[in-house]
């Protein structure tokens, strides 16, 4: 296991993106970074530059005017990157796929490493599937 690789599994800098959802997952991630779920406990800290991020948690199906901007903010991430599809949506369209304006799910647009389904998922569920993900490294 490489320094940056151990380093990523200790102390994991999330950046979160929302490409189109009903942000009923982003209000579940936001609960998940209260005192009473505690992410910090992990090492986990949400980030305001996709540049410092370790991981990506990404809500909701990928919207046509969301898709290059997606692109964009993988494209900036730090590598190893992982990303986390976070909710039904961001899956598999949920209750949007064949809406007009979907493009699809975020794995159509950029690898996807760990999916939490859920609509919305709750922040136990968020929390166990961010663990798993560093687990797998």
């Amino acid at each position: 296991m490489g320094i940056k690789t151990w380093a990523l599994k200790k102390s994991p800098w999330v950046f979160h993106l929302n490409t189109g959802s009903c942000n009923n997952c982003d209000i579940e991630i936001l609960d998940a970074l209260t005192p009473r779920f505690d992410l910090e406990r992990f090492g986990i800290l949400l980030v305001g530059s996709p540049r410092h991020a370790d991981a990506l948690l990404v809500t909701g199906p990928v919207t046509m005017q969301a898709a290059p901007r997606l692109r964009h903010v993988y494209e900036q991430a730090a590598k190893p990157c992982l990303v986390i599809a976070v909710g039904s949506c961001a899956c598999s369209c949920g209750i949007f796929d064949g809406s007009y304006h979907i493009v699809g799910p975020v794995d159509k647009i950029i690898p996807v490493n760990i999916y939490i389904p859920g609509c919305p998922p709750k922040p136990e569920a968020i929390i166990s599937g961010v663990m798993k993900a560093l687990n797998s490294l």
